[in-house]
């Protein structure tokens, strides 16, 4: 969270507005950017004090809606998936929803499926809309254009998301990096859904084309697809707003939930960000408050013009402050405060909104590399429909997975990881990792299973593993071969004849004999002008008595040397004439 020092200052907005304006930003984006800058600047923190709200008591669940499916709802209905982040706190640099979640298709291309099947299943052209950022845009349409050209080539198909000023955090002027001044701007959250639809001019367009209703969802939640009864009790029900929610279990803690505003009674959601940290056991609190939201959101667009036309071109939406700093890869350039805001949270601005229940199987997103590796296992399958939807195997409740977040912040860690196949866990109730580890295809995770590694060396986890604790620390690791310097001495009378080196087997066995004579024609190789690691050792004897030990010696002084590829005969066998066959 930020400070509030600056309430008995004042500071001016005309600075960001200028800046924005020379930017081009749209007047709707600037008046909401205003708005959230006032409150800060007059002391709000955005938070939302425990003692000022209810908990949401009951909603209805969609399980038990009996109303019959109107399809005629779908010409007044648009689609918009929101497709604006990044992905950063994964390590990513493109758009998030270009992430190949499962089977090689991204979740740009589960949702292009989805329209399409959506489209042959209702004998309806559903409008479809996304909203990207100026960071998502460029790598959005490209993809369009190469995989679905008849979906890229659709008119209004993309809708761009404004973008703001971080502000310093002591003055809360205008923030400047002069290395990258891209820095000095941030996306608005996607609160800002309102004043793009607004600023672009697609609210008009899309109340002029007799659009009504809106079904707005995340792209990397691909649960969220256009589900016609849910359309069609928001319609019959005549609400403003209407919020999607699921029950709140101990993986969904840390998220945003719902609440009732004792001043007015009004449904408000609440983020984390808006808590304080005396009311974060209440926040946490899964049986007192029980709905979390989806973000996925049914918007009656003639509503929301009402309300836009009655704050003068802007919807007003509670701050999120957020403090860090200009260069996010600098943790010692200037300490910025961020102000986003939550399009969820406009729930409280809707005379008559509404919330519901919905099942689990309209909620899959991906935030962290714990979902990233659930939804890649066998705990989760696509539907005929392009839906991924928890394996009806696990019984109703999907497993819980908790990597080591320093180990396994970035998805490129994760790749790593599972880069020999991603284990099952379709029979596994709760999988913790700690340190480094690898898993592939042949590891099995079966009921709780918890694994720790307090080494630096990755270690490999495979087979079956049911209801174990496990500390793999002193296990041998995957990690590179370190080679050993043996201090050593010429033995007298050992050099190799016409037909090798020929001495009785206890000689052979006496300390370093053997590893002398290996290292000695290796180095004799190198002097020659071979390149050890660019060759091919070709390893073999004819079966006597140390044969076995002696091959083991000179594969392992081979590697230490450099060298990367060896023949060997099987069972260590290689007459002289094989080998001059091979050669």
């Amino acid at each position: 969270m930020g400070n509030n020092n600056s309430s008995d200052k004042m500071a001016s907005f005309e600075p960001c507005r200028t800046k924005m304006e020379k930017e081009g930003i749209a007047p709707s984006a600037i008046s909401a950017f205003e708005s959230t800058f006032k409150s800060l600047v007059s002391g709000n923190t955005g938070i939302i004090p425990e003692s000022t709200i209810s908990p949401v008591p009951e909603l209805v669940h969609t399980d038990s809606i009996s109303t019959a499916p109107n399809s005629a709802l779908l010409a007044e209905t648009v689609v918009l998936k929101l497709n604006g982040g990044l992905g950063t706190g994964m390590g990513l640099d493109k758009a998030k929803s270009l992430l190949e979640v499962k089977n090689g298709d991204t979740f740009l291309d589960l949702t292009a499926k989805q329209v399409m099947c959506m489209r042959e299943e209702f004998g309806e052209n559903v409008k479809f809309m996304l909203m990207n950022s100026f960071s998502t845009s460029d790598d959005t349409l490209e993809f369009f254009q190469t995989k679905y050209p008849s979906l890229a080539a659709e008119e209004g198909l993309e809708m761009l998301q404004n973008k703001v000023p971080k502000l310093d955090a002591t003055t809360y002027a205008p923030a400047t990096c002069e290395s990258d001044p891209s820095n000095e701007w941030c996306p608005p959250g996607h609160g800002d859904l309102y004043a793009a639809l607004i600023g672009s001019g697609r609210l008009d367009g899309l109340l002029a084309s007799g659009y009504k209703y809106m079904f707005v969802s995340n792209s990397d939640n691909l649960g969220a697809t256009l589900d016609l009864k849910i359309l069609t009790h928001f319609a019959t029900i005549d609400a403003s707003f209407m919020m999607e929610c699921c029950e709140r279990t101990e993986n969904d803690k840390k998220g945003g939930h719902l609440a009732i505003r004792d001043s007015d009674k009004h449904l408000i959601l609440r983020e984390s960000a808006m808590c304080a940290d005396e009311d974060e056991a209440a926040f946490q609190d899964i049986t007192k408050h029980r709905f979390f939201n989806t973000n996925n959101l049914w918007i009656r667009l003639d509503k929301l013009k009402e309300i836009v036309d009655k704050f003068g071109g802007f919807i007003p939406l509670p701050m999120i402050l957020n403090s860090k700093t200009v260069d996010p890869k600098d943790d010692k350039s200037q300490k910025v405060v961020q102000l986003e805001t939550a399009m969820g949270a406009a729930i409280e601005c809707f005379d008559g909104a509404s919330a519901v229940i919905v099942p689990r199987t309209r909620f899959a997103p991906v935030k962290k590399c714990n979902d990233l590796l659930l939804l890649r296992s066998d705990a989760y399958v696509i539907t005929d429909d392009f839906r991924p939807v928890l394996n009806p195997a696990c019984g109703g409740a999907a497993p819980v997975v908790a990597l080591d977040s320093k180990k396994y912040k970035m998805v490129g860690q994760l790749e790593e990881a599972t880069k020999d196949g991603v284990p099952s866990l379709v029979d596994c109730k709760r999988l913790t990792i700690k340190g480094v580890v690898r898993m592939g295809r042949s590891t099995r995770f079966v009921g709780d299973v918890s694994i720790t590694n307090k080494s630096d060396e990755a270690k490999f986890i495979s087979g079956k593993i049911e209801n174990a604790t496990l500390d793999v620390s002193e296990e041998v690791g995957l990690g590179a071969l370190k080679p050993t310097v043996v201090a050593t001495a010429p033995i007298a009378g050992q050099k190799p004849g016409t037909s090798g080196l020929r001495k009785k087997t206890k000689e052979f066995m006496s300390e370093n004999y053997l590893n002398n004579f290996v290292q000695a024609v290796l180095d004799a190789v190198v002097a020659g002008g071979t390149n050890l690691s660019e060759g091919t050792l070709v390893v073999g004897g004819d079966g006597r008595y140390y044969n076995d030990k002696a091959i083991q010696t000179i594969i392992k002084m081979g590697v230490a040397n450099g060298v990367k590829r060896f023949w060997i005969g099987e069972n260590g066998l290689l007459s002289t004439p094989a080998v001059s066959a091979m050669i």
